[in-house]
Protein backbone atom coordinates (compact mmCIF):
# COMPACT_ATOMS: atom_id res chain seq x y z
CA UNK A 1 0.00 0.00 0.00
CA UNK A 2 2.94 2.29 0.42
CA UNK A 3 3.81 2.13 -3.63
CA UNK A 4 2.41 5.30 -4.84
CA UNK A 5 3.94 7.10 -1.68
CA UNK A 6 7.57 5.57 -3.00
CA UNK A 7 6.56 6.05 -6.64
CA UNK A 8 6.73 1.74 -7.29
CA UNK A 9 4.47 -0.16 -9.44
CA UNK A 10 5.12 -3.64 -7.69
CA UNK A 11 6.15 -4.67 -4.68
CA UNK A 12 9.99 -4.59 -4.20
CA UNK A 13 10.61 -7.10 -2.10
CA UNK A 14 8.12 -9.74 -1.97
CA UNK A 15 8.92 -13.37 -1.23
CA UNK A 16 7.01 -14.95 -3.67
CA UNK A 17 10.04 -16.52 -6.28
CA UNK A 18 9.64 -13.84 -9.67
CA UNK A 19 11.97 -14.71 -11.92
CA UNK A 20 12.16 -10.87 -12.92
CA UNK A 21 13.46 -10.07 -9.41
CA UNK A 22 16.13 -12.63 -9.93
CA UNK A 23 19.64 -11.13 -8.81
CA UNK A 24 21.95 -11.69 -11.79
CA UNK A 25 25.23 -11.23 -10.23
CA UNK A 26 27.45 -12.65 -7.47
CA UNK A 27 26.49 -16.25 -6.23
CA UNK A 28 23.38 -16.32 -8.04
CA UNK A 29 25.01 -15.58 -11.79
CA UNK A 30 27.88 -18.22 -11.00
CA UNK A 31 25.36 -20.79 -9.53
CA UNK A 32 23.05 -20.43 -13.09
CA UNK A 33 26.35 -20.43 -15.17
CA UNK A 34 27.59 -24.07 -13.56
CA UNK A 35 24.36 -25.60 -13.99
CA UNK A 36 24.01 -24.70 -17.69
CA UNK A 37 27.42 -25.65 -18.44
CA UNK A 38 26.82 -29.03 -16.84
CA UNK A 39 23.82 -29.31 -18.64
CA UNK A 40 24.96 -28.35 -21.85
CA UNK A 41 27.79 -30.63 -21.47
CA UNK A 42 25.41 -33.63 -21.02
CA UNK A 43 26.50 -34.50 -17.21
CA UNK A 44 23.43 -36.53 -15.99
CA UNK A 45 23.86 -34.94 -11.82
CA UNK A 46 23.40 -32.10 -10.36
CA UNK A 47 22.98 -30.51 -6.56
CA UNK A 48 22.46 -27.11 -5.62
CA UNK A 49 22.40 -26.94 -1.87
CA UNK A 50 21.99 -23.58 0.20
CA UNK A 51 20.93 -22.29 3.60
CA UNK A 52 16.75 -21.19 3.97
CA UNK A 53 16.34 -17.96 2.34
CA UNK A 54 19.57 -18.07 -0.02
CA UNK A 55 17.63 -18.30 -2.98
CA UNK A 56 17.22 -21.56 -4.09
CA UNK A 57 14.07 -21.68 -5.47
CA UNK A 58 14.20 -18.90 -7.11
CA UNK A 59 17.59 -19.52 -8.96
CA UNK A 60 15.42 -23.54 -9.80
CA UNK A 61 13.04 -21.35 -11.17
CA UNK A 62 15.31 -19.47 -13.35
CA UNK A 63 17.15 -22.47 -14.33
CA UNK A 64 13.74 -23.80 -16.01
CA UNK A 65 13.09 -20.31 -17.52
CA UNK A 66 16.50 -20.14 -19.10
CA UNK A 67 16.34 -24.43 -20.27
CA UNK A 68 12.66 -23.40 -21.41
CA UNK A 69 14.44 -20.85 -24.09
CA UNK A 70 17.12 -23.22 -24.92
CA UNK A 71 14.45 -25.76 -26.50
CA UNK A 72 15.26 -28.22 -22.87
CA UNK A 73 12.00 -30.20 -21.96
CA UNK A 74 12.03 -29.96 -18.13
CA UNK A 75 9.96 -31.32 -15.81
CA UNK A 76 9.54 -29.64 -12.19
CA UNK A 77 9.16 -31.54 -9.09
CA UNK A 78 8.43 -29.04 -6.24
CA UNK A 79 6.62 -31.52 -3.79
CA UNK A 80 9.52 -34.16 -3.54
CA UNK A 81 8.03 -35.98 -0.17
CA UNK A 82 6.69 -39.08 -2.04
CA UNK A 83 7.11 -42.74 -1.93
CA UNK A 84 8.83 -44.05 -5.43
CA UNK A 85 6.08 -44.80 -7.15
CA UNK A 86 4.94 -41.26 -6.40
CA UNK A 87 7.84 -39.59 -8.45
CA UNK A 88 7.58 -41.93 -11.71
CA UNK A 89 3.76 -40.46 -11.42
CA UNK A 90 4.81 -37.05 -10.75
CA UNK A 91 7.64 -37.39 -13.82
CA UNK A 92 5.20 -39.06 -16.49
CA UNK A 93 2.64 -36.23 -15.35
CA UNK A 94 5.26 -33.50 -16.17
CA UNK A 95 6.51 -35.42 -19.46
CA UNK A 96 2.49 -35.15 -20.65
CA UNK A 97 1.93 -38.94 -20.53
CA UNK A 98 -1.23 -40.15 -20.53
CA UNK A 99 -2.05 -43.65 -18.72
CA UNK A 100 -4.52 -45.24 -16.52
CA UNK A 101 -4.16 -44.17 -13.09
CA UNK A 102 -3.95 -47.98 -11.86
CA UNK A 103 -1.34 -48.96 -14.20
CA UNK A 104 1.44 -51.21 -12.99
CA UNK A 105 4.79 -49.11 -12.23
CA UNK A 106 6.95 -51.16 -14.75
CA UNK A 107 4.22 -50.81 -17.08
CA UNK A 108 4.61 -46.70 -16.10
CA UNK A 109 8.59 -47.17 -16.28
CA UNK A 110 8.06 -48.27 -20.05
CA UNK A 111 6.26 -45.38 -20.97
CA UNK A 112 8.60 -43.25 -19.35
CA UNK A 113 11.12 -44.38 -21.24
CA UNK A 114 9.91 -44.48 -24.40
CA UNK A 115 8.66 -41.01 -24.16
CA UNK A 116 12.53 -40.12 -23.66
CA UNK A 117 13.65 -42.17 -26.81
CA UNK A 118 10.99 -40.18 -28.28
CA UNK A 119 12.43 -37.18 -27.06
CA UNK A 120 16.03 -38.16 -27.74
CA UNK A 121 15.29 -38.97 -31.23
CA UNK A 122 13.85 -35.10 -31.80
CA UNK A 123 16.94 -34.16 -30.15
CA UNK A 124 15.60 -32.80 -26.99
CA UNK A 125 17.36 -33.14 -23.49
CA UNK A 126 15.24 -33.49 -20.70
CA UNK A 127 16.13 -32.22 -17.01
CA UNK A 128 13.94 -33.06 -14.02
CA UNK A 129 14.22 -30.12 -11.70
CA UNK A 130 13.89 -31.57 -7.79
CA UNK A 131 12.99 -28.11 -5.45
CA UNK A 132 13.28 -29.15 -1.45
CA UNK A 133 15.32 -32.17 -2.28
CA UNK A 134 16.13 -32.81 0.95
CA UNK A 135 12.57 -33.93 2.05
CA UNK A 136 12.76 -36.94 -0.23
CA UNK A 137 12.53 -40.34 1.30
CA UNK A 138 15.59 -42.63 1.12
CA UNK A 139 14.11 -44.96 -1.04
CA UNK A 140 12.87 -42.20 -3.54
CA UNK A 141 16.14 -40.32 -3.62
CA UNK A 142 17.27 -44.09 -4.39
CA UNK A 143 14.50 -44.28 -7.45
CA UNK A 144 15.69 -41.23 -8.84
CA UNK A 145 18.98 -42.80 -8.92
CA UNK A 146 17.69 -45.75 -11.30
CA UNK A 147 15.82 -43.48 -13.36
CA UNK A 148 19.38 -41.93 -14.21
CA UNK A 149 20.33 -45.22 -15.45
CA UNK A 150 17.66 -44.69 -18.52
CA UNK A 151 20.01 -44.13 -21.19
CA UNK A 152 21.09 -44.84 -24.94
CA UNK A 153 24.73 -46.22 -25.60
CA UNK A 154 25.23 -42.49 -26.51
CA UNK A 155 23.64 -40.51 -24.00
CA UNK A 156 21.28 -39.80 -20.66
CA UNK A 157 17.96 -40.09 -20.98
CA UNK A 158 17.73 -37.77 -18.12
CA UNK A 159 19.79 -35.07 -16.41
CA UNK A 160 18.96 -34.46 -12.94
CA UNK A 161 18.95 -31.10 -10.65
CA UNK A 162 18.76 -31.36 -7.29
CA UNK A 163 17.87 -28.26 -5.12
CA UNK A 164 17.73 -28.72 -1.36
CA UNK A 165 18.93 -27.37 2.21
CA UNK A 166 22.20 -28.65 3.87
CA UNK A 167 20.89 -31.36 5.24
CA UNK A 168 20.52 -32.60 1.63
CA UNK A 169 24.81 -32.87 1.73
CA UNK A 170 23.84 -34.79 5.31
CA UNK A 171 21.62 -37.01 3.65
CA UNK A 172 23.78 -38.31 1.31
CA UNK A 173 26.23 -38.55 3.16
CA UNK A 174 24.73 -42.03 4.50
CA UNK A 175 26.47 -45.49 3.49
CA UNK A 176 22.73 -46.06 2.10
CA UNK A 177 22.73 -43.60 -0.49
CA UNK A 178 26.32 -43.46 -1.59
CA UNK A 179 25.71 -44.66 -5.10
CA UNK A 180 23.64 -41.81 -5.59
CA UNK A 181 26.23 -39.29 -3.94
CA UNK A 182 28.78 -40.78 -7.03
CA UNK A 183 26.57 -40.33 -9.48
CA UNK A 184 26.74 -36.08 -8.48
CA UNK A 185 29.15 -34.58 -11.04
CA UNK A 186 28.80 -31.26 -10.11
CA UNK A 187 27.51 -29.38 -6.75
CA UNK A 188 27.37 -26.00 -5.76
CA UNK A 189 26.73 -24.09 -2.25
CA UNK A 190 24.67 -21.10 -2.32
CA UNK A 191 25.94 -18.70 0.32
CA UNK A 192 24.81 -15.14 1.99
CA UNK A 193 25.37 -12.21 -0.19
CA UNK A 194 28.55 -10.43 1.25
CA UNK A 195 27.64 -6.71 2.32
CA UNK A 196 28.54 -4.96 -1.13
CA UNK A 197 25.91 -6.52 -2.88
CA UNK A 198 23.37 -6.75 -0.68
CA UNK A 199 23.31 -2.66 -1.89
CA UNK A 200 23.34 -3.91 -5.27
CA UNK A 201 20.73 -6.56 -4.56
CA UNK A 202 18.21 -3.70 -2.84
CA UNK A 203 18.91 -1.48 -5.65
CA UNK A 204 18.07 -3.96 -7.89
CA UNK A 205 14.86 -5.18 -6.60
CA UNK A 206 13.67 -1.64 -6.48
CA UNK A 207 14.66 -0.74 -10.01
CA UNK A 208 12.41 -4.03 -10.73
CA UNK A 209 9.39 -2.66 -9.22
CA UNK A 210 9.88 0.78 -11.27
CA UNK A 211 11.53 2.98 -8.65
CA UNK A 212 13.45 4.74 -12.15
CA UNK A 213 16.86 4.53 -10.62
CA UNK A 214 15.79 6.77 -7.61
CA UNK A 215 18.33 6.14 -4.77
CA UNK A 216 15.21 5.29 -2.31
CA UNK A 217 17.74 3.57 0.91
CA UNK A 218 19.95 6.21 2.34
CA UNK A 219 23.81 4.10 2.59
CA UNK A 220 23.68 4.01 6.39
CA UNK A 221 20.38 2.53 5.68
CA UNK A 222 21.65 -0.38 3.59
CA UNK A 223 24.76 -1.10 5.80
CA UNK A 224 22.80 -1.75 8.40
CA UNK A 225 20.07 -4.16 6.09
CA UNK A 226 23.47 -5.86 5.26
CA UNK A 227 24.44 -6.28 8.55
CA UNK A 228 20.88 -7.21 10.00
CA UNK A 229 19.95 -9.85 7.37
CA UNK A 230 23.67 -11.50 6.93
CA UNK A 231 23.39 -10.99 3.99
CA UNK A 232 20.05 -13.07 3.37
CA UNK A 233 17.88 -12.65 0.73
CA UNK A 234 15.30 -13.51 1.84
CA UNK A 235 15.84 -11.61 5.19
CA UNK A 236 16.70 -9.20 3.22
CA UNK A 237 13.74 -8.56 1.61
CA UNK A 238 11.78 -9.32 4.97
CA UNK A 239 13.50 -6.08 6.49
CA UNK A 240 13.29 -3.81 3.66
CA UNK A 241 9.74 -4.23 3.34
CA UNK A 242 9.14 -3.18 7.08
CA UNK A 243 11.59 -0.60 6.83
CA UNK A 244 9.77 0.66 3.73
CA UNK A 245 6.49 0.46 6.02
CA UNK A 246 8.66 2.48 8.83
CA UNK A 247 9.97 5.38 6.47
CA UNK A 248 5.55 5.42 4.94
CA UNK A 249 4.92 6.12 8.75
CA UNK A 250 7.05 8.92 8.82
CA UNK A 251 5.54 10.19 5.69
CA UNK A 252 9.67 10.20 4.44
CA UNK A 253 10.29 8.78 0.95
CA UNK A 254 14.08 8.09 1.98
CA UNK A 255 14.86 5.00 4.20
CA UNK A 256 17.20 5.54 6.74
CA UNK A 257 19.06 3.22 9.01
CA UNK A 258 16.57 3.94 12.09
CA UNK A 259 13.92 2.52 9.71
CA UNK A 260 15.60 -0.37 8.79
CA UNK A 261 16.70 -0.85 12.88
CA UNK A 262 13.49 -0.70 13.54
CA UNK A 263 12.39 -3.55 11.14
CA UNK A 264 14.84 -5.77 12.86
CA UNK A 265 13.71 -5.12 16.26
CA UNK A 266 10.25 -6.55 14.42
CA UNK A 267 11.77 -9.82 13.23
CA UNK A 268 12.00 -12.73 15.68
CA UNK A 269 15.07 -14.18 13.35
CA UNK A 270 16.94 -10.99 13.17
CA UNK A 271 15.97 -9.25 16.78
CA UNK A 272 18.74 -9.00 19.49
CA UNK A 273 18.38 -10.08 23.48
CA UNK A 274 17.33 -7.58 25.67
CA UNK A 275 14.92 -4.45 25.47
CA UNK A 276 15.44 -4.32 21.20
CA UNK A 277 14.11 -7.79 21.00
CA UNK A 278 11.43 -7.67 23.67
CA UNK A 279 9.45 -5.10 22.11
CA UNK A 280 6.93 -6.49 19.27
CA UNK A 281 6.11 -3.55 17.44
CA UNK A 282 8.36 -0.35 17.81
CA UNK A 283 6.52 3.17 17.67
CA UNK A 284 8.03 3.55 14.44
CA UNK A 285 6.96 0.30 13.16
CA UNK A 286 3.80 0.52 14.25
CA UNK A 287 2.52 3.84 12.89
CA UNK A 288 3.79 2.78 9.46
CA UNK A 289 1.64 -0.60 9.65
CA UNK A 290 -1.35 1.26 10.73
CA UNK A 291 -1.51 3.17 8.03
CA UNK A 292 -0.76 0.97 5.19
CA UNK A 293 -3.10 -1.10 7.10
CA UNK A 294 -5.87 1.95 6.84
CA UNK A 295 -4.48 2.76 3.30
CA UNK A 296 -5.44 -1.28 2.67
CA UNK A 297 -9.08 -0.49 4.40
CA UNK A 298 -9.61 2.50 2.15
CA UNK A 299 -8.95 1.10 -0.77
CA UNK A 300 -11.20 -2.41 -0.34
CA UNK A 301 -14.09 0.24 0.74
CA UNK A 302 -13.17 2.44 -2.46
CA UNK A 303 -13.74 -0.86 -4.38
CA UNK A 304 -17.14 -1.95 -2.67
CA UNK A 305 -18.34 1.62 -3.03
CA UNK A 306 -17.45 1.88 -6.79
CA UNK A 307 -15.20 5.10 -5.99
CA UNK A 308 -11.98 3.48 -7.31
CA UNK A 309 -9.73 5.17 -4.56
CA UNK A 310 -6.55 3.33 -4.91
CA UNK A 311 -2.59 3.68 -3.26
Amino acid sequence: MYLEHFGLQTPPFALTPDTRAFFDAGVHREALNVLLVALRSGEGFLKVTGEIGTGKTLLCRRLLADLADEGYVTAYLPNPFVAPNGLRAALADELGLDYPRNLGQHHLLRLINDRLLELSAEGRSVVVVVDEAQSMPDATLEALRLLSNLETEQQKLLQLVLFGQPELDERLAQPALRQLRQRISFSYRLAPLPAELVARYVDHRMRVAGSGGERIFADRALRRLARASGGVPRLVNILGNKALMAAYGEGVRRVQAHHVKAAARDTETVASSGAMGQRLLPGLFAAGVLLVLAGWALWRFGLATGSGAAL
